[in-house]
């Protein structure tokens, strides 16, 4: 059974890129769009993780095959962002999760308490800023599950999010991370021998996820930003004469590449030099 892990919908709000965020949606995908996409794809199981939001579940919740699924933004010690998929929980959940987002103690105690399946994403990207030494430590004694494959990561960094969790014993998972119609389904986890989605989470909080499909480049994601451009310019045509900006998509998507590829090498060779764990408050 397999299920792309990290999907967005309309739903995940507006983009962070500074003036743009005014106007400009992360994705411009309908959940039903997004649905019947991944069915097509082979997909046996939909979830949706858009940011701090479960707003597709009112359109979804109706199949059989649909879990309600979240990418929650939280603030770490350190003062970092990190995003953390929590999955199946429900509407009551997903309030209280929300509540505890900048207080990772808080949401960790309340995660485990409610018995939920959650786990970090992109730990080797530069996508959420900034990133400490004590942030790995959170990342290797609180969550147990790892996203080691990402369709809209770097090779190296998903290489280096493998190798970590391979060495801590993390269970992993793989999603598309798609904010584009195209990208959908071109990552997926796999759980031999589920046949219900109780299997499948089960199957994951064991261990026994494998993650399958491309990893990220420069170009899919360039083509992912075409596709949210030109979905901005269909819902608000006032933004045409800001479409020659996009002639320096190529040159952007270079200095992101050459970014993340450093903040990827960094942080690999530094945790492998071997460190000891900086101490973190207890989580019940």
């Amino acid at each position: 059974m397999r299920c792309d892990l990290h999907v967005h919908t309309t739903h995940s709000g507006y983009c962070t890129v500074p003036v743009a965020k005014t106007f400009c949606k992360e994705c411009y995908n309908q959940p039903l769009q997004v649905y019947r996409k991944l069915k097509s794809m082979g997909m046996k199981l939909v979830t949706i993780t858009d940011h701090d939001s479960i707003g597709s579940m009112e359109e979804l919740g109706q199949f059989d095959d649909y879990f309600t699924s979240v990418e929650v933004s939280i603030e770490l010690p350190s003062g970092t962002e990190a995003h953390v998929s929590v999955y199946d929980l429900n509407e009551r959940q997903h309030l209280e999760t929300q509540r505890r987002r900048n207080d990772v103690a808080a949401l960790l105690a309340y995660l485990n308490e409610q018995q939920l399946l959650f786990g970090v994403n992109h730990i080797f990207s530069g996508l959420t800023g900034r990133r400490e030494l004590a942030d790995f430590d959170w990342f290797e004694r609180h969550f147990p599950l790892w996203e080691t494959r990402n369709g809209a990561m770097i090779p190296s960094a998903n290489q280096a999010a493998a190798a970590l969790a391979a060495s801590l014993g993390k269970g992993v998972t793989g999603g598309s991370d798609s904010h584009a119609m195209a990208s959908l389904g071109s990552v997926w986890t796999e759980v031999a021998g589920a046949t219900t989605r109780t299997e499948f989470l089960d199957g994951l909080r064991a261990g026994r996820g494998k993650v399958h499909g491309v990893t990220g480049d420069g170009l899919r994601v360039t083509k992912d930003v075409f596709s949210i451009a030109m979905s901005l310019l269909r819902e608000q045509p006032w933004t045409l004469p800001l479409m020659p900006f996009l002639l320096g998509l190529p040159v952007v998507a270079v200095v992101n590449f050459l970014h993340e590829a450093r903040f990827a090498s960094v942080w690999s060779q530094r945790l492998s030099e071997g460190r000891e764990l900086a101490p973190v408050a207890a989580v019940a």
